[in-house]
């Protein structure tokens, strides 16, 4: 169904709108194509899904039309401010007049209210669900201590002037115990079989993969159930995220999940315990004391056998648990965050359709890293370090945990 929706000849994507909406707009996915078809960049396909939308009552689409022609509610009106509109608006507010099934503004009003109050508890019960089916710890509302008050010390000494000492304050949320493991992307991978249901819109199209196939699964060093998935990007973890009922969490998140209230250095305290942790000289299995001797072990990293055991399963080490009991927030694997690396807002990215290279300098392109990985030395494994990482790569180094609100 998406593969016809994105055909490069236009009168394939309305008929198969037509034939969508004709033939299986009962299925969700079908009647959610539909929908996003109302938005196609040319006018006769957009038009074509409006028609259907009207004609079969598809009342998935009504967030996509309203986004277009505003609440039914109101340009019904008597009073209502009124212009001259084109060919989509007006086949945009036909439809909806026509799902509602009034045009009387009061009850309109009345249908609005029910529809989204409805689709709300939609959500949250898709994901108290699929909380239910996961292993996550409760960050408790409240203030904490974010940030560092000096730079670090020693060889790897690393300047974090961005990310000063600070009070920060959040609501409570879950946060998943352990990383996303490869299992339970395996789950979602099954679960949605190549849909785009739950893709971000700025998701590059990739023929040369699989949707959100990770690219490491034909390694045996991390393709073990039980270890973190890698080897995917942010646009992969976003839609695993959407999927589970939850989303990236912020970097705030991250980090207050990692240290607590009392701004410790690391998730288990603030003095330097390398067996709590997975980083570069467990994995690598020898000590390095200074960058040039990092780098120089890190270029003998092979695609097949070095190192032999790079990463742990996800619940390994459970000594070095955070103060709620999220397991390996330092070292092993990166972990990913909705969070942009230089102004601190949610991600936004709007990449699609064009190159890494022509986006790999911009800002907006890049977004937070925390924990440290397996090549990690202690400096980045500290709660408060911030790495950066391009939106579209994949790295053996990068998984990423979700975080879910709390219901009220």
């Amino acid at each position: 169904m998406s593969l016809s929706a994105r055909h490069p000849e236009w009168p394939v994507r309305a008929a198969a709108v037509r034939i969508l909406a004709g033939r299986h707009r009962h299925v969700p996915e079908a009647a959610s194509a539909v929908a996003a078809a109302s938005h196609d960049p040319v006018d006769w396909v957009a038009f074509t899904a409006l028609k259907m939308a009207t004609e079969y009552r598809i009342d998935a689409a009504v967030p996509d039309l309203i986004r277009i022609s505003g609440w039914p509610s109101n340009f019904t009106r008597k009073d209502f401010t009124r212009k001259p509109v084109g060919c989509g608006a007006a086949f945009t507010k036909r439809a909806l007049l026509a799902i509602f099934g009034t045009t009387d503004p009061d009850r309109l009003r009345q249908l609005e209210d029910e529809y989204f109050a409805g689709m709300q508890t939609r959500i949250r019960a898709q994901a108290t669900r699929s909380r239910r089916n996961q292993d996550v710890v409760l960050v408790p509302e409240g203030p904490f201590m974010a940030g560092v008050s000096k730079p670090g010390s020693g060889p790897f000494r690393m300047t974090q002037g961005d990310n000063p000492l600070r009070a920060e304050d959040l609501s409570a949320y879950y946060m998943d115990r352990t990383t996303v493991t490869n299992a339970r992307y395996a789950e979602f991978l099954a679960d949605t079989g190549g849909s785009t249901e739950f893709d971000h819109p700025d998701q590059p199209e990739q023929p040369e993969r699989r949707p959100h196939q990770p690219v490491h699964w034909h390694d045996p060093r991390f393709n073990a159930p039980e270890m973190p998935i890698v080897g995917v990007d942010w646009y992969d973890a976003w839609a695993f995220a959407r999927w589970s009922g939850g989303t990236l969490p912020s970097e705030l998140q991250w980090e207050k999940a990692a240290r607590g209230t009392d701004g410790r250095i690391y998730p288990w305290g603030n003095d330097w315990d390398p067996d709590r942790v997975n980083f570069v000289a467990r994995s690598y299995g020898t000590a390095v004391a200074d960058l040039d001797e990092l780098e120089a072990l890190l270029v003998t990293t092979t695609d097949t056998d070095v190192p032999e055991h790079p990463v742990l399963p996800s619940d390994s080490l459970p000594a070095g648990a955070s103060p709620y009991g999220a397991l390996q927030m330092s070292g092993n694997v990166w972990e990913l965050t909705r969070t942009n690396f230089y102004t601190g807002q949610d991600m936004d990215p709007f990449f699609k359709g064009r190159h890494p290279m022509e986006f790999m300098n911009r800002k907006d392109a890049f977004h937070v890293l925390r924990g440290g990985t397996w090549t990690s030395p202690q400096t980045c494994l500290t709660t408060f370090y911030r790495g950066k990482d391009l939106i579209t790569d994949f790295h053996n180094e990068v998984g990423f945990r979700c975080v879910y609100e709390v219901a009220e």
